[in-house]
């Protein structure tokens, strides 16, 4: 099977401070159309430039999708902090955000795949997806088709759009590197 022209136009690579104004686009039309995240109020670039130092200073991995031949962001992940407190420092939770525009095209998928292999070379062993919206259908399947199982649905833990809003937990276990097994 041809891989379609359009995946050898996009370069996944570590986010650097200059993709901040594309990221806070991305992540603003997310928070104020979507369900994806349960954030009512969109942070500008000064505040999602300290949380990406702050996962970068934890060894989280923080990646961008862009097409090579204009050097635009077209999505977003970062793997972050599951839950505080060292029992959980092996865990973490993934965020995959696409520009408007570009869904469907397997741009998701190809972060979060990323997302995964940086994820088990950092040395974590469990990914856990807490996906906004039991509606967000396509993200459900995008984590399943990585491999990822559901795990729960909590019920109405979030408001937004004048709306109750489920959860769902998926999770997937990190592969282990080849030095470790």
């Amino acid at each position: 099977m041809a891989i379609p022209k359009f995946f050898s136009e996009v370069v996944i690579r570590d986010a650097d401070e200059d993709d901040i104004p594309a990221i806070t686009a991305i992540y603003k039309h997310a928070v104020l159309n979507g369900t994806g995240t349960f954030e009512i109020d969109p942070p500008g670039e000064a505040e999602l430039k300290i949380r990406r130092r702050v996962m970068l200073a934890s060894n989280y991995p923080y990646i961008v999708a862009e097409r090579r031949d204009e050097r635009r962001v077209m999505g977003f992940a970062f793997a972050n902090v599951y839950r505080a407190g060292a029992a959980y420092a092996k865990t973490v939770e993934d965020s995959v955000y696409v520009r408007d525009g570009f869904h469907g095209l397997g741009i998701g998928e190809m972060l979060l795949s990323n997302l995964i292999y940086h994820s088990a070379m950092g040395g974590f062993r469990q990914m856990i997806a807490v996906i906004g919206d039991a509606e967000n259908i396509s993200a459900i399947r995008m984590h399943e088709k990585l491999g990822f199982t559901k795990t729960g649905v909590l019920r109405s833990v979030g408001r937004k759009h004048d709306r109750w809003l489920d959860a769902v937990l998926m999770q997937f276990e990190l592969p282990l590197p080849e030095d470790e097994k």
